[in-house]
């Protein structure tokens, strides 16, 4: 087994020319990627690959393995496994069982032939015990050290020489910011994949007892105090100049976390930070909306110019391009969004936030942990579901899958986006702003006040402990931030697509035939089969004070939140308007529709019934499944869909009459 890993270089080098950049035979068996979170190991993952995957600073964003074979550029392709953050090979909650798993007996690969183990380089001593673990078990191993930039920070480096020597393996320094080491390391993978099976497969690994832990743990602390050596003095010179200008990261974040981790004034600015980046998602996106906005109002006019009577003409304008442009034109907004979360996921301040709200989650029986997936679930419910895997306690992690739904996703935001820009039209941006930040945190507050409530009936007595291991602050680079915003984005284009396009063309022939003919637009529209439809179904939504259409837009809604944009577009055939922009022709619609009654069919009360059943109704088919297969069966699933919608439905009844007995219609 291959030791002086420091004098590899002219040798990798060498070797891979010799085997060429286009060689693309794979070799056997896969090579699995284990680490503690926060130690680098997805952005190797990423170097590794070529793949974009998003590192994020708290556990649980790799909640399934993933699998890629290595670029092409590095020669020969191996198979590359990316697992869930774990501290031990000993887990204490479902993500690291999934990892434990995934070495062990993957589906597809069986155990996996070499485990690289991911260190940080500042933490060594303590991530160390994982890799003393594999051995024990019987896996070869090759250790990835990352972070030795904060090493050398602090005028240390790494004696990587001495470090392979006492372990036996071999070890290379990864620079994950710039890819420093990648290459190296995929040589040495090669190399030990190309040696000879071990006499014995790798084992489960026994229970260690707390003495038998404690004792390796005070070896490895021994072994790092050997291993990390001064820099040179020309070289530790310059860095102590540089720091006398510079804080250390250490340092900088020592001082940072002495004001956002403090017990009121950290809770005060993180309601402050969170309120900025949900209000700003309004105001900062109103020049990008208006000119999407203003894109499909081109394309729609330019459209219905060329045949205004034709048929497929009408379906293309009103039907495709009215919808699209309906959803699209908040697309500003969602990417805005992402970018606010990435950026406090690459800061490193997500991972205190999490620490700052535990205590108050704990009041309401979730916790610190339970934060991440929350706050994941202003994006996604699905993903936030699986993200709720790195709770270690049964009860806490009930709870947080019930409470998920709550927060708003980005799905609702196309909805908020319109209601309020309805109920603040010509009022300026900021109320809408603001508006829209309370929905946000208000989703908080409803959440917590259904899992205090649901905590009651949960009869789960396990422990839950909160561990984590805050990185450091560092300045998110705006390169990757945009494109992970970007790429995010594109996911929910494509995710949303599909949907929007076949119910613009359900709604559209719902609203058109059977009396197509008819050149009474309104006639036309109460006599087709959609109204048909909607006044079967009008009884159930009047008292919320709505009418077919609305009836519509909400059935609609439960195959993609999104669609009951998409709906109202069609339905008020917004493309064959002269107004300015299709968003203003809708508002404008919205303004003028009347009930079946002669009152106005959207007005305060109405609107704001509409905002508490979106907040409320879980109406996404994807999350109903991911709840049924996280919680290990459907009485979880379907009692959840059943409660979200009675429960959304009952309120907004009662927002809507109670704000009519009032006097407020």
């Amino acid at each position: 087994m291959r030791t002086d890993v420091s004098g590899q270089s002219s040798a990798v080098r060498s070797d891979l020319e010799a085997t060429g950049a286009a060689s693309k035979a794979k070799l056997t068996g896969i090579v699995a990627l284990v680490g503690s979170p926060n130690s680098g190991k997805t952005t190797l993952f990423n170097w590794l690959t070529g793949s974009r995957f998003k590192t994020v600073n708290y556990p649980g964003s790799t909640v399934e393995h993933s699998v890629g074979e290595t670029h092409s550029r590095f020669g020969e392709a191996v198979m590359v496994m990316d697992t869930p953050g774990t501290y031990s090979l000993h887990p204490k909650s479902p993500d690291e069982r999934v990892t434990l798993k995934a070495i062990y007996e993957h589906r597809e690969h069986g155990t996996a032939k070499l485990v690289v183990a991911i260190a940080d380089a500042t933490l060594l001593s303590r991530q160390l015990l994982i890799v003393r673990q594999l051995q024990e078990a019987g896996f070869r191993v090759v250790l990835a050290v990352t972070m030795n930039d904060l090493l050398h920070e602090r005028g240390e480096k790494l004696d990587t020489d001495l470090l392979a020597k006492e372990l036996s393996i071999p070890v290379v320094l990864i620079d994950g910011r710039l890819g420093g080491g990648v290459q190296e390391l995929h040589a040495v993978v090669r190399d030990q994949l190309s040696l000879a099976e071990p006499a014995q497969a790798p084992r489960p690994l026994s229970a260690w007892s707390p003495e038998q832990v404690e004792r390796i743990l005070h070896e490895s602390s021994d072994l790092t105090a050997r291993v990390l050596k001064p820099l040179s003095s020309s070289k530790a010179g310059s860095q102590a100049s540089g720091q006398s200008e510079k804080l250390t990261s250490r340092e900088r974040t020592r001082r940072l976390d002495r004001v956002l981790l403090h017990p009121v004034f950290g809770l005060v600015l993180f309601a402050a930070i969170m309120t900025g980046l949900f209000s700003s998602i309004f105001w900062a996106a109103t020049p990008l909306m208006d000119a999407v906005d203003g894109a499909f109002s081109f394309a729609a006019d330019q459209l219905l110019a060329v045949s205004p009577h034709n048929l497929g003409i009408q379906f293309l304008a009103n039907g495709v391009i009215a919808s699209a442009g309906a959803v699209l034109v908040f697309i500003p907004q969602i990417f805005i969004l992402f970018i606010g979360i990435i950026l406090l996921e690459d800061s490193g301040y997500l991972a205190r936030s999490a620490t700052l709200v535990d205590k108050p989650l704990a009041k309401l029986g979730l916790g610190g942990r339970s934060f991440v997936p929350l706050l994941s679930g202003y994006a996604c419910a699905v993903p936030a579901m699986m993200a709720a895997r790195t709770i270690n306690s049964r009860k806490e992690r009930w709870l947080t899958l019930f409470v998920v739904p709550l927060m708003s996703c980005s799905a609702r935001l196309p909805v908020y986006a319109l209601l309020l820009s309805f109920l603040f039209h010509g009022e300026g941006a900021w109320k809408a702003g603001l508006a829209l930040a309370a929905i946000y945190l208000g989703s908080l507050v409803v959440g917590g006040v259904a899992s205090l409530i649901a905590s009651r009936f949960v009869k789960m007595d396990d422990q839950s402990f909160f561990m984590m291991e805050l990185p450091v602050y560092r300045r998110p680079r705006a390169s990757l931030v945009l494109r992970q915003a970007l790429m995010r984005t594109k996911s929910y284009v494509k995710r949303a697509g599909f949907p929007i396009f076949v119910f613009a063309l359900i709604v559209w022939l719902g609203t058109t035939f059977p009396n197509y003919t008819l050149e009474d637009k309104t006639l036309r529209l109460n006599t087709s089969y959609a109204a048909q439809l909607g006044q079967a179904i009008e009884p159930v939504f009047e008292p919320m004070g709505g009418d077919w259409r609305t009836g519509v837009g909400l059935i609609s809604a439960f195959a993609a939140r999104e669609v009951f944009v998409s709906s109202l577009a069609v339905v008020f055939q917004i493309a064959d308007e002269d107004e300015a922009t299709m968003q203003d022709t809708l508002i404008a619609k919205m303004q003028e529709a009347k009930a079946p009654d002669g009152y106005p069919l959207f007005t305060v009360a109405t609107v704001l019934g509409l905002i508490v059943f979106f907040m409320i109704a879980l109406q996404c088919l994807s999350t109903v499944m991911v709840a049924f297969r996280e919680s290990g069966g459907w009485k979880f699933a379907v009692a959840q869909l059943v409660i979200f919608n009675v429960v959304a439905y009952v309120l907004a009844v009662g927002i809507v009459q109670g704000l009519r007995a009032i006097g407020i219609s």
